[in-house]
Order: C-alpha cells, then structure tokens, then sequence
C-alpha cells in the first residue's frame, strides 16, 4: 500500500547549527553550549497559522506575526520551539537560575561523582557593595585594595574547603557527606532544555537590570548569542515589546492622562488617594509604586507632581 503520509523536513537553522556544541565561556570557569533544538521562528508562524511547510506567506509577514503575537502575549505558537542547553554555573547562581521550574533538567550529581574540582573566583575589582535601599541587591565596589585582600582570602577558602573534601574522599567518606562543605562557589553542571515562551520569561526576569550580575552574564549570552541566532524575529519582537517596554497600570494611566492635560491637582488627588503621599519624619513615606511610576515619568520626561507642589 502507498505511504501518503506527508514527509516533513526537519527544520534548521544555520546560523545555530554553526555554535552547536560550541562553548561560549561565562564568568572564570563557566560556559553554555548548545546541544540540540526543535523549531524556528518559522515553527511559530506555522503553529500560529495551523498550517503545513514554509507556505506562501512572505518573510516581512512572517516578523509582522510573529510580532502581533508577541505583542498581545499569545505566547502558545512560542511553546512550539524547545532548546537544550549545558550548562556550568556556580552553585549560588544555579539556586536562582533553577526557580525556573518550567524546564526539564538533569544536573551534575555529587552523590554519584566527585564535585567538579573548580570554584568561581572574584576579581579584586568586582566586590560589590551591599544596596542601600535593595536588601537583595547591590551597588557600588568595594576599593580595589580592600577587593584584592578579600580575593586572597576567598582563595585560601576555596582551597582549604577543596582540601578537606578530598581528604573525606581518599579516608573513603561517602561523596553524599563529603560535599557538604564544598563552598557555593563550587561550579555545576547540568542539562537545561526549556520551550522558547519560557526562556523568553527567564530573560526577561534574568537579563534584567536588578538581577544579580552573574546570572545576568549567562542571561545575556543565552540572548544575544544563542536566541537571536536560533529566532531572531522572536528575539526582535522580546526586546522591542518585553525587554524594551515599559509596562503601564490602570493608575498609571490615570495619572499620567492628568498630566497629560495639565490637571496637577488630579493627578495629586489620585496619588494621595491611594496612600502615595502620606507624611513622615523625613518627607515622604517610602512607596514603592509611587516610585516606580516616579521613574516611569521620568523615562518620558513628563513632571512628578508631587515633587512640583507643596504636599
């Protein structure tokens, strides 16, 4: 009996298939390499479209989708595209990295394997300091000759952290006890492998300005370096319409309607009706959404009314 079951091929992407496998180094010691993947930007539009094949539609119609899509969140057509990843991170930024449940994952196990013999070090001029108004943010830098002492002692750390681990190993400790001391900075591995929508979201929180900088580095190379190659109609329409964007609330809006036509007073009224504007021994009461809004007129060089007015 003939087969006339439609014979699809697989699609690819050249400018991907080039770093397949490929290290791209992170931080120190660390790196990502892509391993596999699944789709295209074409494989969004045919989702999207319901459809079979390239079909007749012409590349400037493909991007104008693929950014419709993007821009009223109609985020299934991107699940269609999937990526596998490896992975070495350090263990405190693999914690943060690993709250993105939406990934299929397989890590190094030091259970069954000796702890991968590498630690991520800190220059002397990279010792941030704490933030003043971000408790789990950071600002500034230590002076460098007070950041080349603490990266000697991070080092004797390290080593001596390493050195009693091996000891445990060669008395015959179990590897599962023995690795309880290895340091946070200890690197891993895994294999990450995760749908586009998802790691679109992952950037997006990762690739953002208060992210701790070392997961932001592995962030920004899984973007421009991998995403953009692998979709970059996608990875256009992210940056334009997510990464790019400012995002508005209904009291925003209100807001800045008021500003718009020159009504200070009901712009104050509504800020004050919300509890912005309430009084303390130093001014203002700290308020978060008043000061994100705050930056958002800024952004547009509009006024802040209540920093225009006597409260």
């Amino acid at each position: 009996m003939e087969d006339k079951a439609e014979r699809l091929q697989r699609l690819a992407v050249p400018e991907l298939d080039a770093i397949l496998g490929q290290r791209l180094d992170v931080l120190d010691d660390g790196f990502i390499r892509v391993i596999d993947y699944m789709g295209s930007d074409a494989a969004i539009v045919q989702a999207a479209r319901v459809s079979y094949g390239a079909g007749t539609k012409r590349v400037h119609e493909d991007r104008g989708l693929i950014r419709y899509l993007m821009r009223h969140r109609h985020t299934t057509p991107f699940e269609m595209c999937e990526i596998k990843l490896h992975v070495r991170v350090p263990m405190d930024c693999w914690r943060q990295w690993i709250r993105t449940r939406t990934a299929s994952v397989n890590e190094y196990s030091t259970r069954y394997s000796v702890a991968i013999d590498a630690a991520q070090r800190t220059p002397p001029g990279e010792w941030r300091l704490q933030a003043s108004g971000n408790r789990q943010g950071s600002e500034g830098f230590v002076e460098v000759s007070r950041g080349e002492a603490l990266t000697a002692r991070e080092a004797e750390l390290q080593d001596l952290c390493r050195s009693v681990y091996n000891e445990r190993l060669e008395i015959g400790v179990a590897r599962e006890q023995a690795r309880k001391d290895l340091p946070l900075s200890t690197y891993t591995e895994a294999y990450w492998k995760i749908d586009l929508h998802n790691l679109l979201h992952f950037l997006a929180l990762r690739m953002d300005a208060h992210a701790q900088e070392e997961i932001r580095a592995y962030a920004t190379i899984i973007g421009r370096e991998i995403v953009s190659k692998w979709c970059p109609f996608a990875w256009e329409a992210f940056l334009d319409y997510r990464k790019g964007a400012v995002e508005l609330s209904s009291i925003d809006v209100r807001i800045i309607q008021a500003i718009g036509k020159g009504d200070t007073q009901s712009a104050m009224e509504t800020a004050r009706s919300l509890g912005w504007l309430e009084e303390g021994p130093k001014g203002l009461r700290p308020n978060r959404e008043r000061d994100e809004l705050a930056k958002k007129l800024a952004l547009f060089n509009l006024p802040i009314p209540w920093r225009m007015t006597n409260l």
